[in-house]
């Protein structure tokens, strides 16, 4: 029984490493002919032991999949290696876009705009392009409008599994929110 699971590991490990991009438990259960939950269990097993060892990789999981990466701490070296761009730093607009597009998840730049109050084709164009988020439908309505959601980057980038685990936004932050905007229209309207 333990040869059987070291050689389903290693499977995992083979899958994840070839795929290079998510993977969900269905899948791997498919290629591997068990069933769902035994397969869930052993790859936790791994995180755990990766987590464990001192180790430069790791698995995450994002929603039902899961995906071998290397850890955040070997990053610059990394970087150096590859010469790979440091990462996107985002502006203020970017992130409020990006954070009403978490929250209200699927949404037209119509309904973006009315809640900023501006124009945000740029910081959704910027968001698209850093893979941060995707257009996942159409609206059935005049114009078919684009619906954009947030990808598996966004949340390996502010590492969730799903955006069910953003914080919650309480109502005392909404009034916190509110408070900023009312003294930052003021601002504008007094210069």
């Amino acid at each position: 029984m333990e040869q059987d699971i070291t050689r389903i590991e290693a499977a995992i490990e083979a899958i994840l490493f070839a795929m290079g991009e998510s993977v969900t438990v269905q899948q791997l259960a498919a290629a591997l002919e068990h069933d769902v939950e035994t397969i869930r269990k052993i790859i936790h097993h791994l995180m755990d032991k990766y987590d464990a060892e001192d180790r430069g990789i790791r698995i995450i999981e994002i929603e039902d999949a899961f995906q071998l990466c290397t850890k955040n701490e070997y990053y610059e070296v990394l970087s150096r290696i590859v010469n790979l761009p440091k990462k996107h730093v985002l502006t203020d607009v970017q992130l409020e876009t990006l954070s009403i597009i978490a929250y209200k998840q699927p949404i037209t730049r119509a309904e973006i705009e009315a809640i900023r109050g501006v124009s945000c084709v740029h910081a959704i164009n910027k968001l698209v392009e850093y893979h941060l988020i995707e257009e996942v439908g159409r609206l059935d309505a005049l114009g078919r409008p684009i619906l954009f959601g947030t990808t598996e980057d966004f949340l390996r980038s502010f590492g969730v599994k799903s955006t069910d685990d953003l914080p919650l936004i309480t109502p005392d932050k909404i009034a916190d929110f509110e408070q900023q905007a009312i003294e930052e229209a003021n601002i504008t309207l007094n210069t």
